[in-house]
């Protein structure tokens, strides 16, 4: 439990249990969200819903944001700073661009702040079961004056200075959304070639093959379950970060641009569906071609 008083901004599918777990850890976070029914919904946990996030940061020694991305992150700084003692540390856990992390650290720290970039992976199961990933860029000090605060959520890691935190959690992305590609390609092959593709799964879950994406997605593929979980637009969203990025650094990452193609087929109809919908573009560009034969289950 901390003493300090925390603000938590943003109350979607990863903030709610966030901000939930804090509170039932002591914190009693002030917790705002543009729609004010969710975070009035934190109350009986012991959390503070407030009704603006001017509110919410006044008098806060440290806030946390866990928003869409950085233009939303971005107009809710502009929005706290006027309420803000010089000093706060501002932790922003939302995945968003490099560039991005790098001027919200610039814009907090000409006003006399800190700031840390701590994305997250996990995803929503991971924020309810305090078992999150947490990739942190910034000082060692802030770092360390964030620990207890981490250690409730999951167990965290600094992986350099200010904007580190979301290059560790772009390379994390682009493994996750070219593999989920690539499970969904190698269970389509083994259907359309005449194997049990469930089978298929079983058989390399042991070897060199096999992962956590295999394990979880392959199994959703199998179960044709699109229920999100991650989700398309969040996916496509990070891979499209790892791509500016990459653009930034003068590298072309040809597998990153694919897995990016691949959910941008899908994105108008089911942005809100989980990543593991890469499946459905491949079948789409493979017409004829399904794994399995249960109905689609789609949010």
């Amino acid at each position: 439990m901390s003493t300090s008083v925390v603000a938590f901004l943003g109350m979607g599918l990863m903030g709610r249990p966030m901000a939930a777990r804090l509170a039932t850890a002591g914190f009693a976070p002030r917790v705002w969200n543009r729609t004010a029914a969710k975070a009035q919904a934190l109350a009986g946990l012991g959390a503070l819903p407030c009704a603006s996030v001017a509110q919410a940061v006044q008098g806060a020694a440290i806030v946390v944001s866990m928003l869409e991305a950085g233009p939303a992150v971005r107009a809710t700084i502009e929005a706290a700073l006027p309420a803000m003692a010089p000093g706060t540390l501002w932790i922003d856990m939302s995945s968003t661009r490099h560039d991005e992390a790098l001027d919200f650290h610039a814009r907090l720290a000409a006003q006399g702040m800190r700031f840390l970039d701590a994305p997250v992976s996990g995803g929503e199961a991971g924020a309810e079961a305090g078992t999150l990933v947490i990739m942190a860029g910034g000082s060692l000090h802030d770092f360390n004056e964030a620990a207890p605060l981490f250690a409730v959520l999951g167990s965290a890691q600094l992986v350099g200075p200010g904007g580190s935190g979301q290059v560790a959690k772009l390379c994390n992305q682009l493994i996750v959304g070219a593999t989920i590609n690539v499970v969904a390609e190698a269970l389509l092959l083994a259907q359309a070639a005449g194997a049990d593709p469930a089978a298929v799964r079983a058989a390399i879950r042991g070897g060199f093959a096999g992962s956590r994406i295999l394990e979880v997605h392959g199994q959703r593929m199998l179960d044709r379950n699109f229920v999100p979980g991650g989700q398309v637009k969040s996916q496509l969203k990070d891979l499209r970060n790892v791509l500016a990025a990459a653009g930034e650094a003068g590298l072309v990452l040809p597998l990153t641009a694919a897995a990016a193609r691949s959910y941008e087929l899908i994105e108008e109809e089911l942005g809100g569906a989980d990543h593991a919908a890469a499946l459905l573009a491949l079948e789409r560009i493979n017409p004829g071609q399904r794994v399995g034969d249960g109905p689609d289950k789609l949010p």
